[in-house]
Parts: C-alpha cells; sequence; structure tokens
C-alpha cells in the first residue's frame, strides 16, 4: 500500500459511585461537563456509561497521546458529576439491572430486547483501520477471524462481577454473546452474501438496524474502515495502545495476503466458539487454542509469541514495533486487566479492593 491504514479506538467506561462502586445512571451530566473541557462523549445504551472516540491516528504513540488526553478529561467530568470513571468490562457490583439511556433508540431496543438489554452494562473496544472499500473490509475480516480469541484473551478485564469471582478473564463476552447478533462473524464471500445475512437478521427482528449487527469484525457502519469489536475495554492506556497497534498490524498483513493473494485458511466455527470459550475463561493466565497452526492447547502468551511474529512486518513499517514489544513486557509482568482486579480480590475478597484497583489502572500513566 502506498499509505500505510490510519488507526482509531472508541473506549467505554463505567460510571460509578465513589463511595459504594456501585454503577450509578450519570452519563447526561458527565458528557456536559465533558463539553466544558473540550471532550465530547457519547451516550451508550445503559445510562452509567459513556464513551470516548479517538481521530485517525497514524502511530501508536500519537493514538496513546490522545487516549491519555481522553481518559483524563473523562475522569475530571466523572468526579466533577459526583461518580468515578472505571475502564472495566463489567461492574464488580452490580444493581439488579441497569436503566435504559432515555433516547427514542435505546429506548425501542430495551422494549424488544428485555433483560439483555437491562443487563447491559458491559464495556468494550473498538478498533477502528482504515481500509479501501467494503469488500476489503469483509476479505480482512475474514482474515481476523482466528485471532480474535488472542485479542480478546489480551483484553479480558471482567473476572469479577456482581461481587463474586466468575470464574472467566472475560464474563463480559459470554453475557455479550447473549445478543443474537454478536460475536464472531461467519467468513463471507462478498458484500452481496454479508449484506442478504444483515438483512435477514432485521427482518427477524435480531437487529433494530445495522448498528446493532455486533460482530466482533466487521465493515463499520459509520466510517471507512474495518471495526474490530472483541476486546473488553482494556485497564490501561497502555493496553489499549497495545491492542490497536496489534489490531492495525494484523489489518495490515491481512490487505497484503489480499494484494498477493494468498487464500485464507479454512476455520471450522465451532472450532473459534470453543478457542473463544478458552480466552473468555483464562484469559492470559491459562491455554489457549491455537487456531493458525495446529488447533492444539499452547500456553496463552504462546499465542502473543506467534501473532507478535505474524505482524513484526507490518508493526516495523510504520514504527510500532519498539512500543508492541515494550508494551508487551509490561503485561507479561503487570497482568491484564482480569489478572489485576483477581489479585486485588483473592487479597481478602473484598469488592471495594478490586474497585480501587481498577481505578488505579484506568488512571495509570494518565497523570
Amino acid at each position: 500500500m502506498a499509505e500505510h491504514p490510519t488507526v482509531g479506538v472508541e473506549e467505554e467506561f463505567l460510571l460509578v459511585d465513589p463511595r459504594t462502586g456501585e454503577p450509578v445512571p450519570r452519563n447526561r451530566e458527565v458528557a456536559q461537563r465533558a463539553e466544558s473541557l473540550g471532550i465530547e462523549l457519547q451516550l451508550e445504551l445503559t445510562s452509567c456509561q459513556v464513551e470516548t472516540t479517538s481521530s485517525v491516528a497514524h502511530g501508536a504513540e500519537e493514538l496513546r497521546t490522545e487516549l491519555v488526553g481522553l481518559r483524563r478529561g473523562a475522569a475530571q467530568a466523572a468526579a466533577d458529576a459526583g461518580a468515578r470513571l472505571l475502564a472495566v468490562g463489567l461492574p464488580p457490583s452490580v444493581p439488579h439491572h441497569f436503566p435504559v439511556t432515555d433516547k427514542p433508540r435505546y429506548r425501542e431496543i430495551g422494549e424488544r430486547f428485555g433483560m439483555i438489554a437491562h443487563e447491559q452494562g458491559i464495556c468494550g473496544c473498538h478498533v477502528h483501520v482504515a481500509v479501501p472499500d467494503r469488500q476489503t473490509a469483509i476479505e480482512v475480516s475474514n482474515r481476523l477471524r482466528p485471532w480474535l480469541p488472542t485479542l480478546l484473551a489480551l483484553s479480558a478485564n471482567s473476572a469479577v462481577y456482581r461481587g463474586s469471582e466468575t470464574g472467566y478473564a472475560s464474563w463480559r463476552s459470554v453475557l455479550w454473546a447473549r445478543w443474537p447478533t454478536a460475536g464472531p462473524p461467519p467468513h463471507f464471500e462478498s458484500v452481496a452474501e454479508y449484506d442478504a445475512l444483515v438483512e435477514i437478521m432485521r427482518a427477524s427482528g435480531a437487529a433494530l438496524d445495522d448498528g446493532m449487527v455486533y460482530w466482533d469484525v466487521r465493515p463499520s457502519a459509520k466510517f471507512p474502515t474495518v471495526e474490530v469489536r472483541v476486546a473488553d475495554v482494556p485497564a490501561t492506556v497502555g493496553d489499549t495502545v497495545l491492542l490497536a497497534a496489534l489490531v492495525r498490524a494484523l489489518v495490515m498483513t491481512a490487505l497484503d495476503d489480499i494484494e498477493h493473494d494468498r487464500p485464507v485458511k479454512p476455520l471450522s466455527a465451532h472450532a473459534l466458539t470453543a478457542a473463544y470459550w478458552r480466552a473468555a475463561r483464562d484469559g492470559l493466565s491459562g491455554s489457549a487454542m491455537d487456531l493458525i497452526d495446529s488447533h492444539a492447547l499452547v500456553p496463552a502468551p504462546q499465542m502473543l509469541e506467534l501473532m507478535l511474529t505474524a505482524v513484526t512486518p507490518a508493526l516495523q513499517a510504520v514504527g510500532d514495533y519498539d512500543t508492541v514489544c515494550e508494551e508487551l513486557r509490561r503485561v507479561r509482568v503487570d497482568g491484564n486487566g482480569a489478572s489485576r482486579a483477581l489479585a486485588a480480590w483473592r487479597r481478602r475478597h473484598a469488592v471495594s479492593d478490586v474497585i480501587d484497583e481498577v481505578a488505579r489502572a484506568t488512571l495509570e500513566g494518565v497523570g
């Protein structure tokens, strides 16, 4: 490619009471406070959440600078509104349900999908990478499918939920799978095949509109990008930078495969489902299914090394290789969000310890 693709990130955050750690429905007030700081926050399905959106970036360090500013501003706006901002896939302490944000589209989703929507206090991270057109986005998506479980394991950040250890590094991904349009996408041969299946989902009522096509990698409904949506919101800015740099490098590697007409390796949907379950359960602390070479169980960090090897040429081409290696070394030492939260929980099984650890991680490197 003549120019390297740009990258952008959307991060969803939870708003909680500073004393109890329970989610608080203050997203409109927080968004208004953020606006006075020059930051635009998006309102999510539940009124306990806000979302930041970066502008397009050309490199990992450029993206880091913007994400630092967005988290700092969102945290300040939350504090000004009497809330605490948490980067966590699910709230460690929750009410019985989450109030749906009072917007017509969200109200309709709440009415149509019932408890799935009202238990939706789920925070993810979406990475957008520029591609030339929708057909290219679909061909890239086909090539990214085997890597989605590794990205999930890397970002896993929802191990404690409702004041309990879930037994999963990413319980968010398990709850998220209840939506009829969520999870890994099928392999598509064309835009026409993709659009035909989306129309079936809309006609059945499983999707309200294109924005409810929640597949973990898809052509963006809003931007000329391929959008990777598999991740829990990462615990730290460094974790998000690492995720975004790897996703862009995976997309670049896929684009090179497309340019040189390298075939897509066959991948059973059931094998992908099994790899997802393993990634959700173990995160980086246990085993992973190798969908690239053998379908065998291997130590989860080994899949990260395999990914790094696969995308090294792309990372070097855009100048992100050193950043990615440094962040991977940090994650090996500090752990991801799930392992950090579990360490806090297991000290004395106090949800307040988990919330304090999540809050520290949210602003780590932010100042």
